[in-house]
């Protein structure tokens, strides 16, 4: 298999869903334009607004997002993760969190919906309880696709190093994590995380991130500096503060010789 080049999306999503979508598909546009055959887009996309309208909104996957996500992946000759949207679930007050990803013809390859729902008090400005409006996901979700295996993941799963584990067992190369980090916890456990997840798994890691204050209230504000890490803990690109997108080449040589140089998964012992 060839290296290629894989492009991670820096947004600053609102409740404006079209011009969201607008600017999401121009940064994917131009990824394109650069030579990426993948292209990631962070958590929320297509809506970071008041939660209860988030779920109100909850398309299915043959919805007007979706579809238009498929119709860029058809246009561009690319895969195309969509990072997350609002897709809607039995419960009609919760929606999933979703993943979707798109192959080169549009066609859906993989859906992945949040297994790890972020519930946390932090602070005053780091408070949130997701489970109240998005029900949680049952599964792991590993896709093979002509670019190699691509292991799922959104925002919050990053903290469950077990996670990352079973994607690895179950032969991911890439670990997609696009996210909405928040400025308090990202400041200080975005990047280690990241860089611990690559570390832990001899994977490359395409995480797309959410940037700056958002309108869904006065203090919500993401943290950004969306990145690739390669498979030895390097960050091999970053964006910078604002909307925009970094790229970088994906080599599945290194993968192999990574682990190769430390099987980490043939030494792997639990006792017993």
């Amino acid at each position: 298999m060839t290296s290629f080049i894989a492009a991670v999306i820096q947004l600053n999503s609102t409740s404006d869903e079209g011009a969201n979508l607008d600017l999401a598909a121009d940064l994917i546009t131009r990824a394109a334009g650069h030579g990426a055959s993948i292209v990631a887009t962070p958590e929320n996309t297509n809506f970071l607004g008041p939660h209860a309208e988030k779920a109100r909104r909850a398309e299915t996957l043959a919805g007007a997002v979706c579809q238009r996500f498929a119709e860029l992946a058809q246009r561009l000759r690319i895969h195309l993760l969509l990072g997350s949207f609002n897709e809607r679930s039995a419960d009609p007050g919760k929606c999933h969190n979703t993943s979707v990803l798109f192959g080169p013809d549009g066609s859906i390859l993989g859906v992945y919906r949040k297994l790890h729902l972020f519930d946390v008090d932090i602070s005053p400005s780091a408070r949130f309880r997701e489970s109240e409006t998005v029900v949680r996901g049952t599964e792991v979700v590993v896709v093979e696709a002509a670019l190699g295996q691509l292991g799922l993941s959104i925002c919050y799963d990053l903290r469950f190093a077990e996670l990352y584990a079973e994607l690895r067992r179950r032969g991911a190369e890439v670990l997609c994590i696009p996210s909405a980090f928040t400025l308090t916890t990202g400041k200080d456990h975005w990047e280690p995380l990241l860089r611990a997840r690559a570390i832990e798994t001899q994977c490359y890691v395409v995480a797309p991130a959410q940037w700056g204050r958002h309108d869904d209230s006065g203090s919500r504000e993401s943290w950004g500096h969306a990145m690739i890490v390669d498979p030895w803990g390097d960050v091999v690109a970053m964006a910078s503060d604002g909307t925009g997108l970094a790229l970088a080449e994906i080599d599945p040589e290194r993968v192999r010789r990574v682990r190769r140089a430390i099987p980490v998964a043939e030494h792997r012992n639990l006792g017993g």
